[in-house]
C-alpha cells in the first residue's frame, strides 16, 4: 500500500510540472507576437563586410623527433665508460665550484649518478670530490679562497710550494701568484717538476758592500778551456776532460759524432735456419715465421 501511495504522488507531481511548463511556453509565445511590428518589416540588406583575415597558425607542437639531438647526447653520455662520466662530473664541479645534487648534475651534463652505482661509488671515493651525503663539490689539494690564504701557505713552506699543487685551489690563483711575485712577497723559480713558489723572507735580506760587488765583477775568467784547466790545476783541482787530446784527435780525424747504438734484431726462425730437435717443436722457445715455412 505504501508503494502504491508513493507512485500516485509521483504521477500527480509529474502532471503539475507538465502544466507549469505548458503555461510558460504559452506566455512566451504571446509576448513575442505582441512586440513592435516594425521588427517584422523587411530589413535592408546588410552591407558586405570585408573577409576576415586568416588567423595566424598556432605554433607547431614539439614533436619527439625535434628533440633527437638531446636524446642522442643523453644516450652517448650514459653508455660511456665510468671513467668518462667521472671526468665530466669532476670538470663540472671544478668549473662551477658549487655543491650540486645528483639531480642538478643530471640536468646539466646528463650523468645519472643515482642510476649507476659504479659512477656513484667512484665519485664518493675520489680524492677530488667532497660528498656530504646529499651534495657533491670539488675538493682541491689545498683549500684556499683568496690571496691572503695563499701567501700564508707559501710562507709556511720555506722549502717551496709547487704551483701544480695550488693551480686548482680557486679560479684566480694564477693571477694572485703573479701579483705576489710583483709585490716582492714570493719568488717563482723553475724547479724539478715545474715552477716552485718560495717565500721572500725579509730576515734573509742582507746588504752587500759596494766594494765587494766591484771586486766580484772585476774578476776575469779565462775564455779558453786550456787556460781554465791551468787554473784548476793551480788550485789543485783535476779537470774532468782532456781538452788537448780531444783537439789533437779532431785535427787528424775531424769531428766525429757519437756512434749510434745498433738496434738488436729479434731472432726469427726461417726456412734457412739450421735447427736441431726440429721434430720436437714444443721445445723451441723462438717465434716462427709462418711465411717462410711451407
Amino acid at each position: 500500500m505504501a508503494l502504491n501511495d508513493g507512485l500516485a504522488r509521483f504521477r500527480l507531481q509529474q502532471e503539475r510540472n507538465q502544466t507549469i511548463l505548458s503555461t510558460i511556453a504559452a506566455t512566451k509565445t504571446s509576448a513575442s507576437s505582441s512586440t513592435n511590428p516594425s521588427r517584422h518589416r523587411q530589413q535592408p540588406a546588410p552591407t558586405p563586410r570585408p573577409a576576415a583575415k586568416p588567423s595566424p597558425s598556432a605554433p607547431a607542437t614539439l614533436r619527439f623527433s625535434d628533440d633527437t639531438a638531446r636524446l642522442q647526447k643523453i644516450n652517448e653520455v650514459r653508455t660511456s665508460t665510468v671513467g668518462s662520466q667521472l671526468k665530466k662530473v669532476i670538470h663540472l664541479l671544478e668549473a662551477t665550484r658549487e655543491a650540486l645534487t645528483s639531480r642538478q648534475i643530471k640536468e646539466q651534463i646528463y650523468v645519472d649518478i643515482d642510476g649507476n652505482n659504479d659512477v656513484a661509488e667512484s665519485l664518493r671515493n675520489n680524492a677530488k670530490v667532497r660528498f656530504d651525503g646529499r651534495r657533491y663539490s670539488y675538493k682541491p689539494t689545498h683549500d684556499l679562497k683568496a690571496k691572503g690564504e695563499l701567501l700564508t701557505l707559501i710562507k709556511s713552506l720555506p722549502d717551496g710550494l709547487p704551483v701544480s699543487e695550488v693551480k686548482d685551489a680557486y679560479p684566480a690563483v694564477h693571477d694572485d701568484l703573479q701579483a705576489l711575485k710583483s709585490s716582492g712577497d714570493i719568488y717563482l723559480l723553475p724547479g724539478e717538476g715545474g715552477i716552485i713558489a718560495y717565500p721572500n723572507d725579509p730576515r734573509s735580506r742582507m746588504e752587500v758592500d759596494t766594494e765587494l760587488k766591484k771586486l766580484f765583477h772585476d774578476i776575469k775568467l779565462p775564455q779558453d778551456m786550456l787556460d781554465i784547466k791551468k787554473e784548476l790545476r793551480r788550485n789543485r783541482e783535476k779537470p774532468a776532460t782532456d781538452t788537448m787530446k780531444r783537439r789533437a784527435a779532431e785535427q787528424v780525424h775531424g769531428h766525429q759524432p757519437k756512434p749510434k747504438k745498433a738496434r738488436k734484431k729479434s731472432r726469427v726462425i726461417t726456412s734457412r735456419t739450421k735447427l736441431t730437435n726440429s721434430h720436437l717443436p714444443w721445445l723451441l722457445d723462438l717465434p716462427v715465421d709462418s711465411k717462410d715455412i711451407i
